[in-house]
């Protein structure tokens, strides 16, 4: 299976500084186990997170954009579940 993330940006409300940071971010962090990275420039206000077509993150419906320590714990639930993240996986 192909593990694909697309990331939904408002092209209105300039969120494709935020799309490409956190695309790269992901990209580093899952560099073995991403085989696709897709931006949609959209309008409507909307950003939006999937991983493998599963909606990870919605701005609107999560009241905010995610922390990215947050999306990656997301992103890895999804396409690599086994994967250890680190400092993000420990406990405070």
């Amino acid at each position: 299976m192909e593990n694909r993330i697309k990331i939904i940006y408002c092209t209105q409300c300039r969120w494709m500084l935020r799309a490409t940071w956190m695309s790269q971010e992901l990209l580093t962090t899952f560099a073995d186990e991403i085989d696709e990275l897709t931006l949609v420039p959209c309008s409507g206000g909307i950003f939006e997170v999937y991983a493998n077509d599963e909606k990870i993150w919605s701005r609107k419906d999560m009241n905010g954009f995610p922390e990215i320590t947050e999306l990656k714990r997301q992103v890895r639930d999804v396409i690599a579940p086994d994967k250890d993240l680190g400092h993000i996986d420990r406990k405070k």
